[in-house]
């Protein structure tokens, strides 16, 4: 039976490239497309990385209750996950992904508790800012605001059923792998 899995983790700890070498390895995982209020980063195309709508949009998108979650990330930008793309994958029977983050998942987890919980961490805060800075996506504003962010983020990684530190890029992978690609829903395992 193909679940819903949620991964969610602090700003820069690399989610995306976990998923984007996850989906080299495996075409066929479904990864959920969010909508945001933000605008694209350089390179970013619109229906591939994020459906790009304005504030207007969105609120209209809440209202429909088209979202299954939805937040102000950072304090500025909404996101959000479309909720029929979800829905129309899990009835196909399609491996499916949600790559989101923590009030997102909290909200998911409401609509959806037999879903699985996956938090990425770093290996330490050190390498989180590190790796942040590294980036260059974001000014010094905005990086103090995301490290605040994750601070909180990190405490909460109790409320997930897994724990994956990204310290090894092939091995965070291969645990995603296996928690994505195996049915059924592990209590209790942290990492």
């Amino acid at each position: 039976m193909t679940r819903l899995v949620v991964l969610a983790g602090p700003t820069a700890v690399g989610k995306g490239t976990l998923v984007r070498a996850l989906r080299e390895r495996n075409p066929d995982i479904w990864l959920s497309v969010s909508a945001t209020t933000r605008s694209p980063r350089p390179g970013e195309v619109d229906g591939e990385h994020y459906h790009f709508v304005s504030d207007d949009e969105f609120s209209r998108m809440i209202e429909r209750g088209d979202l299954l979650e939805w937040a102000t990330v950072h304090g500025t930008h909404r996101y959000g996950t479309p909720r029929a793309a979800v829905e129309e994958n899990l009835a196909a029977g399609v491996p499916s992904l949600l790559e989101i983050d923590l009030q997102g998942a909290r909200q998911v987890r409401a609509a959806m508790p037999e879903a699985l919980y996956v938090f990425v961490e770093p290996p330490s805060m050190d390498e989180l800012v590190r790796r942040l800075v590294g980036r260059g996506t974001e000014d010094d504003l905005e990086r103090e605001r995301r490290l605040r962010t994750a601070e909180v983020e990190m405490a909460a990684s109790k409320e997930f059923d897994v724990i994956i530190i990204n310290d090894d890029l092939d091995t965070a992978v291969s645990q995603l792998e296996a928690l994505v690609l195996k049915p059924g829903k592990p209590r209790g395992n942290r990492g």
